[in-house]
């Protein structure tokens, strides 16, 4: 009897001890559990381009808690719908697609800047464009409702033309210069890093940066569905600080910049070297840059692109920028 009851016992204390380490252990798997559902992913509609990588280096200031996920987009139409419908959080995207979205009065609105320049008017370096005026009747490669057909159409007004003067070839950014060197098209006005593969492939050459209208170098902005500013400005917040602190670090890292564009969007590297030169990254909406925001909506109207300026009043949302910019 005293042997079964000692072994009763036995077996009973190694039970608890058991059921003891099982129930500190659980507290633990539980927390491990919450922590990873806790985790807030951050999606980012960003185009195929050296001047929308800013948000490939977030990971590197992004503070714990938070995670990124960056949908890549090939056309700025589609970068606006999705940030409009929200597929995706936030977006970085050209300003011309940003205000035909606004003009039709869906819920973007831009609170950052992303990049200027990135533009150039490529032709054959064998072929005879030298100027503006040479694209007269030769075939163009132009992407409908991008930021680089607005700056192309005022171009050719100051040269005293219009578009009607081209043969405009509807060509996504990344296939232009592939179009270039097959002879599809004479020319194109083009998105880097795809000026910089065609001069790095002795296909083609710079006609200009179309850099000099009223508008300046305004390029890429950063926007999201107007619920995200209202339901959510910390992480709008948020947001605007890391594409702060990404661009700053990319274009004081020139190096890193174009590694960057090479790993991501499988870019030639002697190409991305060249293009690093025609791209500045930023974040802050100056009044600079909503000046020339403002001057390129008029320029869409009368360019019949919209019919009227979207409201800026909502569209255009300084005051994150504003704030981050004081607090610098």
């Amino acid at each position: 009897m005293n042997d079964i009851h000692i072994q009763g016992t036995t077996h009973m204390a190694i039970a608890r001890r058991t059921l003891l380490a099982a129930s500190l252990a659980a507290p633990a798997i539980l927390r491990g559990r919450s922590a990873a559902a806790d985790t807030v992913t951050i999606r980012i509609g960003a185009l195929k381009l050296i001047h929308s990588i800013t948000p490939y280096f977030y990971e590197r200031f992004l503070p714990d808690g938070y995670k990124i996920e960056i949908i890549p987009f090939e056309s700025p139409t589609d970068g606006k719908s999705a940030v409009a419908t929200r597929s995706v959080d936030f977006g970085t995207f050209g300003v011309a697609a940003a205000i035909l979205g606004a003009a039709a009065k869906e819920p973007v609105v831009v609170f950052g800047s992303e990049c200027n320049k990135g533009m150039a008017v490529v032709a054959r370096k064998d072929g005879p464009i030298a100027t503006l005026k040479d694209l007269k009747g030769k075939r163009v490669a132009i992407w409908p409702g991008s930021t680089q057909e607005v700056f192309i159409r005022e171009r050719l007004r100051m040269e005293g033309m219009s578009i009607k003067d081209v043969e405009s070839v509807r060509v996504s950014f990344s296939e232009m210069p592939t179009a270039l060197a097959r002879g599809d098209v004479d020319a194109y006005v083009g998105a880097e890093p795809g000026p910089g593969l065609s001069l790095a492939t002795d296909v083609g050459k710079i006609v200009e940066y179309p850099y000099s209208t009223a508008m300046g170098s305004l390029n890429m902005i950063m926007a999201t569905h107007r619920d995200m500013v209202t339901q959510n400005p910390e992480l709008v917040k948020l947001v605007l600080k890391l594409q702060k602190q990404g661009s700053q670090y990319a274009m004081s890292h020139p190096a890193k910049m174009a590694a960057m564009t090479v790993a991501k969007l499988g870019m030639k590297k002697e190409a991305v070297d060249i293009s690093v030169n025609n791209v500045e990254l930023n974040w802050r909406m100056t009044p600079e840059m909503v000046t020339a925001a403002k001057t390129y909506a008029e320029h869409m109207v009368e360019l019949k692109q919209i019919k009227a300026v979207p409201d800026f009043a909502t569209f255009l949302d300084t005051r994150f920028s504003d704030d981050l910019s004081q607090a610098a």
